[in-house]
């Protein structure tokens, strides 16, 4: 597989989908790794998982994913030998606490779901390790009854406070220094208690003035009287902080013993997120596990495209058993492509382990490779045409194509002369048949669908177009041809009759109608005669030249007392002098009489208002209205 391929068929799109039911990043990044295995074992084992969590969640209807969160950023800086802090070690205990109960939810489903439920008992339990952390840490911080000397210190910090505070509240209540104060209260400054004094006064307050207010008119002073209690409260924090280092430090490495462990019951959530999140994908869609082959036996019955569920037509097809090579016929518009990302899409979702909508008797078979030339490949960074660029593309297939190779080609010889083009995708068809690849191709070149009349392991196809209603039907016809119905799409436009017969004729021979046209029928020129400029009174419509721009306007208004005219130019009017304008053409050469010139100077948009107001419509006034009311506003 390869980028392209992903790209053209929307496969990270269906991915994006099935990643919005995962519960965590764990199971995210699982699905963003992802690709589609050839391996038919593999597959096989992924549409089983999904199928046996489908079984649990209509069982169950939800999965115990609570507290299951991704840890790795934390188990990395765990490993490179960081301290973990109080929340990072709350988050690992949830996880642990997590991975338990869904090791016992899974572990219950054993009899209707053994693969899942064996994938449980490589997952280690670790409730001990979860109470430690539990015990020690409360309210994302160090709790004291974690150690009895943080129980101890901590008590000691109560006590000194308490003491500072009392000595404060004394300074504060002593009337004495009631002058000097700016505020009565006990304010803390770089965890030093202090008292704000007037900057007036600073000298008149024995003590350590610790922070000056920004305006400069208090200043924060630690008075004499708690300075000592003030230092030994700042010992005791000293003493706290390493205390509780020691007791994260203990933490962390009671984790890091476990870190391998650890990291297996976290790839095994991942799986089960990445898994259930599959399963609800499945569950929306009413999607199922098709039959399997690694042969290029493809059977799609009322199989619906991934991404289309709610709208799309259901698909029936079928390949790799009468026939390996499928030409799709029809109208533009009419579902050929679709039909070619509904095929790749579904192949690509089976290949990964996803379910899809489709009738149970639906069969895909696993290829090696899947490529794709769907689009206008142009690049302008290689200068190639679209038509270099689709054979740059199919030349690079080739080249990596297999016996176990599905491709899908969209208007293939396409972007060349008819005939060269036809001739080449025949032969390209061809080469990829001997190679025993599986190809399904769509044209419009007649040339191709004669070709696969007569082969007998190729096989047309056609899309069905309401030719009444002139409205594709989107269902794929296998075993009939199709065209692109323009000459009946012409005869409903009321194209002439003999035009359409002729039309028919040349599509069945060659023989052109080469008959020179009548002399009576070819236009004469005609002189138009136009007054000198210098005496033309310029009238409302004429094409004028501006002279200063070197380029063409409309006249709107008639020439002013100051020998300036309004000039319609590049949606703007704009007055200009007449010295500076040169006749172009007159209106009368331009409009048929009775025009209404007025119409030059306003667009669609607008004359389609007025007409909307002057027949009474109610959606133009409320637009109206919302306008004035926003211009008020």
């Amino acid at each position: 597989m390869n980028q392209t391929t992903f790209e053209k068929l929307q496969y990270n799109e269906l991915k994006q989908l099935v990643k919005s039911f995962c519960v965590s990043g764990l199971g995210k990044q699982l699905l963003d790794k992802l690709t589609p295995s050839s391996n038919l074992t593999v597959v096989h084992n992924r549409l089983h998982e999904t199928t046996e969590a489908r079984a649990i969640l209509d069982a169950e209807g939800h999965v115990p994913f609570l507290g299951v969160t991704n840890i790795d950023h934390t188990l990395k800086n765990l490993e490179k030998g960081i301290i973990l802090d109080p929340s990072e070690l709350i988050n690992v205990s949830d996880f642990l606490r997590g991975c338990r109960k869904i090791k016992k939810f899974m572990q219950d489903k054993e009899f209707f779901a053994p693969l899942l439920a064996s994938y449980a008992i490589s997952m280690s339990e670790f409730k001990s390790v979860e109470e430690e952390i539990n015990f020690s840490i409360k309210a994302n911080r160090v709790d004291a009854a974690a150690s009895r000397d943080l129980k101890r210190i901590r008590n000691h910090i109560e006590t000194t406070e308490e003491k500072i505070k009392e000595r404060l509240a004394k300074f504060l209540n002593n009337s004495a220094n009631k002058t000097y104060i700016q505020e009565f209260f006990i304010s803390k400054k770089d965890d030093r208690y202090t008292i704000p004094i007037k900057a007036s006064f600073k000298n008149h307050v024995p003590g350590t003035v610790i922070e000056i207010s920004s305006t400069g008119s208090t200043v924060f002073i630690e008075p004499n009287t708690v300075t000592k209690l003030n230092g030994e409260l700042a010992s005791l924090k000293a003493e706290e902080a390493i205390e509780e280092y020691q007791i994260l430090a203990t933490l962390s490495g009671l984790l890091l013993e476990n870190i391998q462990a650890i990291n297996i019951n976290m790839e095994l959530i991942s799986q089960y997120d990445m898994v259930f999140a599959k399963a609800k994908f499945s569950k929306h869609i009413g999607g199922l596990a098709p039959t399997l082959n690694d042969h290029g036996y493809i059977k799609l019955v009322n199989c619906k495209h991934p991404l289309l569920i709610g709208e799309a037509v259901p698909l029936n097809f079928g390949i790799g058993k009468d026939y390996r090579s499928l030409i799709i016929t029809g109208p533009n518009a009419g579902g050929k492509t679709v039909v070619l990302k509904t095929i790749g899409l579904l192949t690509l979702a089976a290949m990964s382990g996803f379910h899809i909508s489709a009738d149970k008797t639906t069969e895909l078979a696993v290829f090696d490779h899947i490529f794709v030339d769907i689009g206008d490949n142009q690049s302008i960074e290689n200068a190639l045409s679209t038509f270099s660029s689709h054979m740059k593309n199919l030349s690079e297939i080739m080249r990596a194509s297999n016996n176990n190779t599905l491709l899908l080609f969209d208007e293939i010889g396409s972007g060349t002369e008819p005939n060269e083009g036809a001739a080449l995708a025949i032969a390209i068809l061809e080469e990829f048949y001997q190679m025993g690849c599986i190809t399904v191709a769509t044209t419009h070149y007649g040339e191709i669908k004669r070709f696969s009349e007569m082969h007998h392991d190729f096989m047309n196809a056609a899309m069905r177009f309401n030719s009444d209603t002139l409205e594709p039907m989107y269902k794929l016809m296998i075993g009939t041809s199709g065209d692109s119905n323009a000459l009946w799409i012409s005869r409903k436009m009321n194209m002439r009759e003999t035009v359409l017969q002729r039309a028919q004729a040349y599509m069945e021979n060659k023989d052109y109608h080469l008959q020179r046209v009548h002399e009576d029928k070819i236009r004469k020129p005609k002189i138009v005669k136009v007054q000198k400029q210098d005496n033309y009174a310029f009238q409302k419509g004429d094409r004028v030249k501006l002279l200063d721009y070197n380029d063409y306007g409309i006249v709107y208004q008639e020439m002013d007392p100051y020998n300036n005219i309004a000039v319609f130019y590049q949606g703007n009017f704009m007055e200009v002098n007449v010295k500076r304008l040169a006749l172009e053409v007159q209106a009368n050469e331009l409009y048929p009489e009775g025009y209404d010139l007025d119409t030059l100077f306003v667009d669609y948009q607008d004359r389609k208002l007025q007409h909307d107001i002057e027949r009474g419509s109610k959606k133009a006034l409320r637009k109206i209205q919302k306008e004035i009311r926003k211009d008020r506003g």
